[in-house]
């Protein structure tokens, strides 16, 4: 047994709560982070809603953790005790997409990422009151001081690298870089729109300026995060409170290459599409309750799909996101407000308005009331 500390969301609509819990024994091919970072993502957010009825609690959320790795399991043979990790989502390794270099579309993607359990309904973590936390959140839960993750899911990276600001890279910047690089094979010249200027369409602007675009359009309710956006590569940005958003992201054109869609409010995915030149494609990979609706002439010389972290095999993506962060091209570390692990309802807080664009938990460190 493992005994370490975690933040339990208990109930949706609860706060999250530190509670000391039991890990049980490594499964064969399961390796113990010791977490030093873990990034908070607008996913993480879902299981607490009450409105979505998810009712996954109690569960240890967080899936977007880096850390040192303490132990592995007896089937482990690329990754070892001390090793410094990435943790990303998890797959079978096994089903066709897997086979195919596509575990993104895993067909256990759902099992593995978002029930908060193992394939088979399983957990490995209990409370102080001997009952069952679900523990397997994206194949990792670490909004803990550890977390159990697979040698699948896990990135070994540079020992020498800032290893708590790290974790962000295993979702949420992944999925917005991903989605420019992998998806949209952004060509140079070509345009995008991106809508929603936080971490995951931050990344999108960053990946963009990467390939070379000619017009990145960035669209956002909070001004402070459009002058960022022009800071890391934006050319034109436009306030969403203005009644023709459609009309100034087009400007004088036809309409953009690419639209990258971050939000899931249904009006704004209604924009992403009607900003589109033909032929143009929206990419959509918001979280949430928003519905499409299209009339199908509108699809006429255009395409929309919807896709999950960025369409990128984390062993071989994560490692050129940060060749490109040490040669100052991708600057993720702009985007990220540390706090404690103990102080885990006020980066909730201040994710929820706005305030911290990424926050990151960190583990070992004093809270607000501790410091002198």
């Amino acid at each position: 047994m493992i005994h370490t500390r975690a933040a339990v969301s208990r109930t949706a609509g609860s706060s999250y709560v530190l509670e000391d819990v039991t890990l049980e024994e490594l499964r064969p091919d399961e390796v113990l982070v010791r977490i030093v970072g873990a990034g908070m993502c607008h996913t993480d957010m879902l299981p607490r809603n009450p409105a979505l009825g998810m009712d996954l609690g109690p569960i240890i959320l967080g899936h977007e953790g880096s850390g040192v790795v303490e132990q592995v399991g007896k089937r482990v043979a690329g990754v070892r005790p001390g090793d410094h990790v990435v943790i990303s989502y998890a797959s079978c390794g096994t089903c066709r997409n897997c086979l195919r270099a596509q575990p993104a579309y895993c067909q256990e993607f759902e099992l593995r990422n978002v029930s908060g359990r193992y394939a088979d309904g399983g957990t490995s973590a209990r409370g102080s009151d001997g009952q069952p936390i679900a523990n397997r959140w994206f194949g990792q839960s670490s909004f803990a001081d550890h977390a159990v993750a697979t040698e699948r899911n896990v990135v070994v990276v540079d020992p020498e690298l800032p290893l708590g600001l790290l974790g962000p890279l295993g979702c949420g910047l992944q999925t917005g870089a991903g989605a420019v690089l992998n998806e949209m094979r952004l060509s140079p010249g070509q345009s995008v729109a991106v809508f929603g200027a936080g971490a995951v369409g931050l990344a999108a602007v960053m990946a963009a300026k990467l390939a070379g675009a000619s017009d990145i359009v960035v669209v956002d309710l909070h001004e402070s995060r459009l002058d960022l956006a022009v800071s890391l590569g934006a050319t034109r940005v436009v306030l969403g409170t203005k009644d023709n958003v459609v009309d100034e992201v087009k400007g004088a054109g036809p309409g953009v290459d690419f639209s990258f869609e971050t939000t899931a409010v249904t009006e704004v995915i209604s924009a992403a599409v009607e900003v589109l030149d033909r032929p143009g494609t929206a990419v959509l990979v918001g979280a949430g309750m928003g519905q499409l609706a299209v009339s199908p002439h509108q699809l006429s010389g255009r395409k929309i799909t919807y896709v999950l972290e960025g369409n990128a095999v984390p062993q071989l993506f994560l490692p050129l996101l940060i060749s490109f962060w040490k040669q100052g091209q991708f600057p993720f570390d702009r985007l990220i407000q540390t706090y404690p692990l103990d102080d885990i309802n006020a980066a909730d807080a201040d994710f929820r308005s706005g305030k911290t664009i990424k926050p990151v938990l960190l583990t070992g460190q004093p809270s607000d009331q501790e410091r002198p």
